[in-house]
């Protein structure tokens, strides 16, 4: 069993992490990487309908990205919005107070820096709002309040990872979402969703999950043992057609029913947070460690896009294929030149 962070590294020369989309969505390339043979195929993204059958069941995350970057007038200030302080949320989240209905479209929870500009009480103007410091919460992130409330559409960017090393621009607008998004809410793209086309995705059987990714995506991991790791939590949801289509697919008989193919590490954490009973509609958060020797009780394949050393994520993809495996899937891509991380190239894990 891997339990050190060390155990997770690899080496990636920057010049493979995309900063830019490719001009065509499903134009990347496509690891296959096959866990009972150890096969690893290089394909591309566009010939998944190879791999699945018609039984199978893609689950993705509908989440949407808003424009929750914001800077003052002065330029000084950055703001990065996490959630509505009105939006139910687990009171038990270390930082967090318990729900209250009347901060809603007022009041954010979000990230500032520089940090020191942005003590208890103070203000900023943000477009035509005033911004002020509510409260200074246990991590570090601040209750501000708005009056009135936020203009995002106008004044808010897209929050694109800060990896890229560049500001947000017309494309990211369209591209740093997928063609699915529907459900307000994340800060940072469910990447392994961005390759689809609406052609692409009427191909296949899908239903949709809601998992609001947070900036604790992009945290890296400090503990060089993972035992005293501890995960940031995010808001899910499912609904009534989702959790009867998944209780269809845990009552057929295994000989009978297709695979759950997760689109993402996103709906991974949905998946596996999910009770074991009979399912209804749904609605939680999850901070959720999935790494080896983890036992996956709903997910049978997984498409996800490459993730940095030393990750959670990457220690999730080591729980379902193997981290000798994987990581020797990874070299192999950084040989092939794949292109890594959000707007990159995909894994299929099957």
């Amino acid at each position: 069993m891997s339990n050190q962070l060390s155990d997770y590294n690899y080496h990636l020369p920057p010049e493979l992490i995309a900063s830019h989309p490719l001009p065509d969505r499903a134009a990347s390339r496509m690891l296959v990487l096959h866990r009972e043979s150890g096969l690893i195929e290089h394909r591309r993204f566009r010939d998944l309908p190879e791999y699945l059958t018609k039984e199978d069941l893609l689950v993705l995350n509908d989440s949407k990205v808003i424009p929750a970057r914001l800077h003052d007038q002065s330029g000084k200030v950055e703001l990065l919005l996490i959630e509505k302080r009105g939006q139910s949320r687990d009171p038990g989240i270390p930082g967090l107070t318990p729900f209250d209905e009347q901060r809603d479209e007022e009041h954010w929870i979000a990230m500032v820096r520089p940090g020191p500009k942005m003590r208890l009480g103070a203000q900023i103007r943000v477009g035509e709002s005033e911004v002020s410091v509510e409260e200074i919460l246990a991590d570090g992130t601040r209750l501000l309040r708005a009056q009135p409330p936020l203009d995002l559409d106008r004044w808010g960017e897209m929050p694109i990872p800060p990896y890229f090393k560049r500001s947000a621009d017309a494309i990211d607008q369209e591209r740093y979402q997928t063609v699915f998004a529907r459900q307000p809410g994340s800060v940072a793209a469910p990447t392994a969703g961005l390759h689809f086309t609406p052609e692409v995705l009427a191909q296949f059987s899908s239903i949709f999950v809601t998992l609001h990714v947070g900036p604790g995506t992009f945290l890296p991991v400090k503990n060089e043992d993972l035992s005293e790791h501890q995960m940031h939590h995010e808001r899910y949801e499912i609904n009534a057609l989702v959790a009867e289509c998944l209780n269809q697919h845990s009552s057929q008989q295994k000989g009978q029913k297709g695979r759950l193919v997760a689109v993402g590490t996103t709906s991974v954490r949905v998946l596996e947070s999910l009770p074991a009973s009979e399912l209804a509609p749904h609605a939680g958060s999850t901070n959720i460690f999935i790494r080896p020797p983890y036992q996956f009780q709903r997910v049978d394949a997984l498409l996800t896009n490459f993730h940095f050393p030393k990750s959670t994520l990457l220690m999730l993809v080591s729980a379902m294929a193997g981290r000798d495996l994987v990581l020797e899937a990874y070299r192999q891509a950084v040989q092939e030149r794949y292109r890594f991380f959000s707007y990159g190239d995909c894994m299929l894990i099957l």
